[in-house]
């Protein structure tokens, strides 16, 4: 009971929840269903991670790969994907890593490397990839570079690769943010374009299509979204150089910031369910305040654009 309060503390007042301190207090405690996966857990498993070269992603490839799955790095650059890959393989000898070409961003590329994607036969699928612009830029299809690369490429992607996943009795992780909680869904930009409020947009987006998504493929894949509380990571420090200094040493690190996706990606069915928000390893609430609560049309809506736009 104390432990339970004191990780609905740590979530309530944010700052200490989502940054270092946060995760040692709760990683203390964590036994039974919320417990380091066995070795070897996802051993014959083979997972997708999109934004896999660096940051969160890389870290999250390491953590799958270190219980035992192949893993493809999914990446725009693919030299520099190779280079993360070797980097990896060598503190990780005899891993089974894979470079992957696609800019999530960009759908139709999304649509040419799907079939690869599909050939691998997937058990995992995680929606990491992540843009934080500092001015409004544009995708080749006309679209909104957040917006793309948060939402619509997954959608596609998830799309697309829904009957592979559901052969394997899959699960799909969209890797969201804490920062979506200051934003109701909402389906216009910011005027005036702000880089900070659009990333918040498209996550909470994120957030309600990973629902939907759970509905979708409901009793087939489960769905997910993850937020990794506060990481120092390269695209932190390139798109938030300010907030990264004002918080210094109290960053997660990008380990620690991937290891509730790490842990879900094991975690048994009758544990993770499926629809749920998750931080530290435990269901968190989508909402803290009312005026950010969405209606059932504003989620209908979110999901017939998305389809709209990825048709």
């Amino acid at each position: 009971m104390l432990i339970s309060a004191l990780d609905t503390v740590l979530d309530r007042t944010v700052a200490p929840g989502y940054s270092r301190l946060g995760y040692l207090a709760r990683s203390a405690g964590w036994s039974g269903a919320q417990a380091d996966p066995a070795p070897g857990a996802l051993a014959g498993r083979v997972a997708l991670v999109t934004g896999g070269g660096g940051g969160l992603g890389l870290a999250t490839v390491a953590g799958l790969a270190r219980l035992g799955a192949a893993v493809h790095l999914v990446v725009r650059d693919e030299g520099r994907g190779e280079q993360a890959r070797a980097r990896l393989a060598a503190e990780l000898p005899g891993a089974d890593l894979r470079v992957t070409r696609c800019d999530v961003s960009d759908l139709d590329d999304v649509r040419r490397a799907a079939p690869v994607l599909a050939d691998a036969r997937p058990d995992l699928l995680v929606h990491n990839a992540g843009v934080l612009p500092p001015a409004r830029r544009t995708t080749a299809q006309g679209h909104e570079l957040t917006l793309a690369t948060h939402v619509l490429g997954p959608h596609l992607l998830t799309r697309l690769l829904a009957g592979p996943l559901g052969e394997r009795g899959g699960r799909v992780l969209w890797i969201a943010s804490g920062g979506m909680y200051a934003q109701r869904l909402r389906s216009d930009e910011p005027v005036p374009y702000d880089g900070t409020t659009a990333y918040a947009r498209t996550k909470r987006m994120q957030v309600v299509l990973s629902g939907l998504w759970a509905r979708e493929l409901r009793g087939r894949v489960d769905v997910h979204a993850v937020h990794p509380g506060w990481a120092d990571t390269p695209g932190l420090a390139s798109s938030l150089p300010g907030f990264g200094r004002l918080l210094g040493p109290l960053l997660r690190t990008a380990e620690q910031g991937a290891d509730t996706a790490v842990w879900l990606a094991a975690a048994p069915a009758d544990v993770a369910g499926t629809g749920r928000f998750w931080h530290d390893r435990r269901p968190r609430p989508e909402h803290y305040v009312p005026w950010t609560r969405e209606s059932a049309a504003d989620r209908a809506e979110l999901w017939a654009r998305a389809e709209s736009l990825t048709s």
